[in-house]
């Protein structure tokens, strides 16, 4: 029902909504520091606390939380506009297009993504989040055309699809038209499930120096949690819960889209 989905579209919106309102309510920018401050409690001018440099946590967070979900969405919808189409076309070519996107998708899949991260960023002087976007993108795309080549190979031998083709359709509009609408539901909730990997791989990379170098990132917060768990132990609690909530509410977002069971 129309009703569900806009349900599962509600934490993620209120997220934003909370994280907009932190953003308005601290009057701080993200990066402005106050050494004086550093590490203190959470208080009612300052609703997270300080992190290190006395950096406001309240302003920190929440626009560390919108550009991680941004670059998420980015990166997942560009690895489905890539993969879902690549896959589903090679199951309905067959032959050697078939076993070669099949490969493919094992070799990037074998490789831990996280290190092929860690090898090109390390590279780079100054990371930024396009830097991030276009690693994460090189392997975004694999789980995408894994699952549509799977299931487009159980589609191409079904009655509508040959019924498709004896009326003289064309590949593209049987790829089109037939198979990729009904290869939605599980590409949906991958979608989800990629968006939130997204998430976690970005807060590591910045937890161990590899992220942006704004500074303004979950993982960093992190860091800084780590690094003054006793004293201060509540940055690193706004930090794991702000990644758990960003990356919990992009998968459950990521169902909005699956098509309701006939």
């Amino acid at each position: 029902m129309i009703r569900a989905r806009l349900l599962r579209i509600v934490p993620l919106a209120l997220l934003l909504a909370v994280s907009g309102w932190l953003i308005a309510r601290s009057h701080a920018q993200p990066d402005r520091v106050d050494l004086a401050r550093a590490f203190s409690a959470p208080t009612a001018s300052a609703l997270l606390g300080h992190g290190e440099a006395g950096v406001d946590l309240a302003s920190v967070v929440p626009h560390a939380i919108a550009r991680a979900a941004a670059l998420a969405v980015v990166v997942a919808l560009a690895g489905f506009a890539l993969g879902a189409p690549l896959g589903a076309a090679a199951a309905l070519a067959r032959g050697t297009f078939e076993r070669v996107v099949d490969r493919a998708c094992d070799l990037v899949q074998s490789f831990p993504s996280f290190l092929l991260a860690l090898a090109v960023l390390s590279a780079v002087r100054s990371p930024n989040r396009v830097h991030l976007a276009c690693v994460f993108a090189l392997t975004a795309w694999a789980p995408f055309a894994r699952l549509s080549l799977a299931e487009a190979r159980v589609l191409r031998g079904a009655a509508f699809v040959e019924a498709a083709r004896a009326l003289g359709a064309s590949r593209l509009r049987v790829l089109v038209v037939h198979v990729l609408p009904n290869l939605m539901a599980p590409l949906a909730v991958q979608l989800g499930a990629t968006a939130a990997a997204i998430v976690v791989s970005e807060a590591a990379l910045s937890f161990v120096g590899l992220g942006p170098r704004d500074g303004v990132s979950l993982g960093s917060v992190l860091d800084q949690g780590v690094f003054a768990m006793l004293r201060a132990p509540h940055v690193l609690a706004v930090g794991s819960v702000g990644v758990f909530v960003t990356s919990l509410s992009l998968l459950i977002a990521g169902r909005a889209a699956e098509p309701r069971a006939r």
